[in-house]
């Protein structure tokens, strides 16, 4: 399962070869996270692709945000220009990956950002 997490972030993400130890690294740590918050009785198995999927995203979030802005988003030939993506941009590409992840996982995961307390009365 390891190795197609890897597979689908390092098309995610664009990694090139000498960077796959760390995206390999963001891959297991996704695959964990993903794993402690499913729901009771529910397996990664059960999850089918989106689970692969979910943590691919996830681990690919985590490569982009720790890039150092030398990816080119855009090249121009008439008036030479060339820009890198800054900042806002792997922040906002982050954030939608890991949107993308939570709605894969949905249905088989405990919400992240859920808190039920009691109150006495």
């Amino acid at each position: 399962m390891t190795e197609r997490i890897v597979a689908l972030a390092k098309g995610i993400a664009g990694a090139e070869e000498q960077e796959l130890p760390l995206l390999e690294a963001l891959c297991g740590a996704a695959e964990q996270l993903w794993r402690s918050r499913l729901k009771a009785g529910m397996t990664p198995k059960l999850c089918g692709e989106a689970f692969c999927c979910a943590a691919a995203f996830t681990a690919a979030a985590d490569y982009v945000i720790g890039q150092d802005g030398s990816a080119v988003s855009g090249f121009s030939a008439g008036v030479v220009s060339v820009r890198t993506k800054s900042t806002a941009d792997r922040t906002a590409l982050a954030r939608a990956l890991r949107q993308t992840a939570e709605r894969l996982m949905t249905p088989y995961a405990e919400a992240e950002d859920f808190c039920f307390k009691g109150v006495w009365g």
